[in-house]
């Protein structure tokens, strides 16, 4: 089942996909709601409205699938790490545990939303990925994941050995709506195998496999909840996918800005197979002034 989360004629309804359009739940019922109701029940909610009125999806704004507690992005595609740091070599660390940050749960933006640069950025780029749902005791549901980023400021950010940050939390578009997650299959190991693509302007930049994870979902989610709690309804990325599911990977395998950073008018479209498509157009962002350095200790 794919549940949205949409504004129309000036209000926001979440309500489940089907062949005619959505069909809105009750008033007041938000994905958020179904997600910590858990997957039984939010199956049985959604086949309850399947017969109302539909309304297409062309009359409609998708906006991200659900707004989340928390969201974790991890680093988990091996082929993806060895295009950010030297060529062809991984950190030994990588391989000893999952490794995730937290980035900004009031950032997300819908499937075809207008994505602004972040103020004083110069190196802006995409990251495609596939998100997880946590619901109340398994994983609820997965959705696409665009983890726009600063290049520039996060390299900065990131010889302070913190961050990412600012170069991180100016965006992320999550979407276009949130499949549950029997709509998928497993296989033995627990991987998902669905393709991944992503296009500029309509020339393909990158393709990979989700199966490609050197974790799969249930493994990251255990352990983000080691010595803590994950809660229904927070966000799990899956990190950027290998060959060339960001432009950073290419200018590090190729010793140059080629494929350009994104600038304003450019399209990033990602499909993810059994997921869908999002498309978002890059405009201009803020002219900001300058931040003011650090007074030096005396």
């Amino acid at each position: 089942m794919r549940l949205a989360t949409y504004e129309y004629l000036g209000a926001v309804r979440a309500g489940v996909v089907g062949p005619e359009g959505i069909h809105a739940f009750p008033r007041g019922v938000t994905v958020l709601d179904l997600v910590r109701s858990g997957l039984p029940a939010a199956l049985d909610a959604g086949a309850s409205v399947l017969n109302g009125t539909a309304v297409p999806l062309d009359r409609v704004r998708l906006l991200p699938p659900l707004e989340p507690p928390t969201v974790r992005d991890f680093v988990a595609f091996q082929r993806h790490v060895e295009g950010m740091v030297a060529p062809g070599s991984v950190p030994p660390e990588w391989f000893e545990a999952p490794t995730f940050y937290f980035t900004n749960p009031y950032a997300l933006v819908g499937a075809h939303d207008d994505v602004a640069i972040p103020p004083n950025s110069r190196l802006f780029d995409f990251e495609l990925e596939v998100a997880a749902v946590a619901g109340p005791d398994a994983i609820f549901g997965y959705t696409i994941f665009n983890d726009w980023s600063a290049r520039d400021l996060q390299r900065r950010e990131m010889k302070v050995q913190l961050g990412p940050a600012k170069g991180k939390d100016s965006a992320t578009t999550l979407g276009p709506w949130l499949v549950t997650a029997d709509e998928f299959t497993v296989d033995g190991d627990g991987f998902l195998d669905l393709d991944m693509r992503v296009s500029v302007n309509g020339v393909e930049i990158g393709h990979d496999r989700l199966s490609n994870m050197g974790w799969p979902f249930e493994e990251l989610l255990a352990y983000a909840a080691r010595g803590t709690q994950v809660r229904a309804g927070d966000v799990l990325g899956s990190g950027t996918c290998g060959n060339g599911g960001c432009l950073a990977e290419l200018w590090g395998r190729r010793g140059k800005q080629d494929p350009p950073p994104l600038k304003p008018g450019d399209v990033v479209e990602m499909t993810v197979e059994g997921i869908g498509t999002i498309r978002n157009t890059v405009v201009a962002g803020q002219d900001l002034p300058p931040v003011r350095p650090a007074r030096p200790r005396t």
